[in-house]
């Protein structure tokens, strides 16, 4: 399938720099195919639903994956590199994207914990590059592991924003806190699942009123989810995996759900990746514990979902082509053209969208 059949024109200032305060206070464009576009607010989201739906959050927490370093071979320091850690695969190794990865060969020592402008911070933590693979993805042991590990990126890490923000304004204390959601539990993402940053106590509250029951998965949300589509053809694009977890407890919850005539509703395309992962041909959930690199474009069949939430997504995106995929083409080209002529907000900090399937030929 073509890629830019997935391209779209999106002017500069519909991408939000902050998010909406408070965060329910963002607007949700509801998208039921065959139907009349819907202007809504997040905070009229229980009304969206019936009693007896089941939403589904994704509670990964955002870590400071972003690292700025020196590289060292014998006594000499050497330029400087900018990591973007993306996934672990050892108590004290983590693959990475690497801006200036040409510079580093195996074997190479790389002291992080500098600042932007080159000067030194108060931490300092060591690596040693163990391999290096395509697109300037690299391996770094470091020479800490587990909790001390993350104690010591915690000083020397910060939040790595999107490239859409980042290049338009530096990251803040503000982000800390901005860039992961209230139910944020297990560590381990590089990016915020953002459709969840939407949510408030004041609307939990409103939800369980409502009748609508929470459950969580986790999938550890890596920087490949900014990656750009590069390939002219969908079928040459690999996705890169992320690691997941469905635990048989809640995949028990949600079949009962189905059974009961209640609907599945992912929070976020984090989540509703993991839960098709997770869902057998039989449309039967089960326990996951596993990378996935499941890749949906328009043709998939969907097995887990009955709705989804989420933001507003980039032009010829993985992403926008899971929207596509879920609600139809023509469907979320003419809602992402009202949401444009609309001041809808997009991107990470942006807007919510409320979508509905497609419905079956």
């Amino acid at each position: 399938m073509r890629v830019d059949i997935f391209d779209f024109d999106l002017p500069p200032e519909r991408i939000a720099l902050r998010p909406a305060r408070p965060r329910d206070a963002a607007r949700m464009l509801v998208v039921r195919p065959g139907e009349a576009l819907s202007d809504r607010g997040v905070r009229d989201l229980p009304d969206e639903l019936r009693p007896g739906d089941a939403l589904v959050f994704n509670d990964t927490r955002v870590i400071p994956a972003q690292l700025e370093g020196v590289r060292w071979r014998g006594e000499e320091p050497g330029p400087v590199i900018s990591a973007t850690l993306h996934m672990r695969v050892a108590p004290d190794r983590w693959r990475a994207f690497v801006k200036g990865s040409r510079k580093l060969a195996l074997g190479d020592r790389v002291r992080f914990g500098i600042a932007a402008d080159g000067t030194c911070l108060a931490g300092r933590l060591y690596a040693t590059v163990t391999d290096k693979g395509e697109a300037g993805e690299t391996e770094f042991a470091f020479d800490l592991a587990g909790p001390h590990l993350d104690a010591a990126l915690g000083t020397v890490g910060h939040i790595p924003l999107p490239p859409y923000i980042a290049a338009r304004r530096p990251e803040d204390d503000a982000d800390r806190q901005d860039y992961q959601t209230v139910y944020a539990r297990e560590e381990g993402a590089v990016a915020a699942p953002t459709a969840g940053l939407h949510f408030t106590p004041e609307l939990i509250a409103a939800l369980d009123a409502r009748g609508v029951s929470r459950h969580f998965v986790t999938l550890h949300v890596g920087a490949g989810t900014f990656l750009p589509v590069k390939a002219d053809d969908t079928a040459d694009h690999r996705m890169h995996a992320e690691i997941g977890h469905v635990s048989a407890e809640t995949a028990a919850e949600l079949n009962a759900v189905r059974a009961r005539g209640g609907r599945i509703v992912s929070v976020g395309t984090t989540s509703l990746r993991l839960l098709e992962s997770a869902t057998g041909e039989d449309g039967v959930i089960g326990a996951y514990a596993a990378a996935t690199d499941i890749f949906i474009t328009p043709g998939y069949r969907f097995r887990a979902v009955d709705a989804l939430m989420t933001n507003f997504h980039l032009p010829r995106s993985t992403l926008f082509m899971l929207v596509s995929a879920f609600a139809g083409l023509e469907t979320m080209r003419a809602a992402y053209a009202h949401a444009i002529a609309d001041g809808y907000r997009f991107y990470s900090y942006g807007d919510a969208s409320l979508l509905f399937p497609a419905r079956k030929s």
